[in-house]
């Protein structure tokens, strides 16, 4: 099974967690976070396409934070560093909405989602996730893809 499918089947069966027992008589004022499983199942899903992205824009380089942000209302931290692996700075996460826990904010912008660097300052990202319950994730880290132009895109250093 390819990567892309692992992340197709993961994406899969976290929505289906995510909209069980979410049917019109939910009360409007219960969480609806879900467990911290189907957060795995994203954070798993979405381990070969990319925790982070990079795309360069505009004249610099942005480094997306987005697929890690979704999962915020489960996170405690969001760690990484450039260029190393000493997970030296954090990316702050935006507020919770148990209502809507995959949502940003509304008037969210481009600080809640990405970094913005000088052209060709990221050679890699190491990055990690805390869970609300302690919990860590392994340290992934990316490279940015080679020949994309200006599209987002990441690559697991093997």
């Amino acid at each position: 099974m390819t990567g892309e499918q692992r992340s197709l089947i993961a994406v899969a069966v976290a929505t289906a967690l995510l909209t069980a027992g979410f049917g019109h008589g939910a009360a409007q004022t219960k969480s609806r976070i879900p467990d911290r499983a189907v957060y795995q199942a994203m954070l798993n899903g979405a381990r070969d396409s990319g925790w982070v992205a990079f795309r360069n824009w505009n004249g610099q380089q942005l480094v997306y934070f987005t697929a890690l942000q979704t999962l915020h209302c489960r996170l405690s931290e969001i760690r990484y560093s450039i260029n190393s692996d000493l997970l030296d700075k954090r990316f702050e996460l935006v507020k919770c909405n148990p209502q809507n826990p995959l949502a940003l904010p509304s008037g969210s912008g481009l600080e809640d989602i990405a970094i913005q660097l000088p052209p060709e300052t990221a050679r890699t990202v190491a990055v990690q996730v805390v869970w609300d319950d302690g919990g860590q994730s392994e340290v992934m880290v990316y490279e940015p893809c080679k020949d994309v132009g200006d599209q987002t895109c990441a690559w697991p250093v093997d």
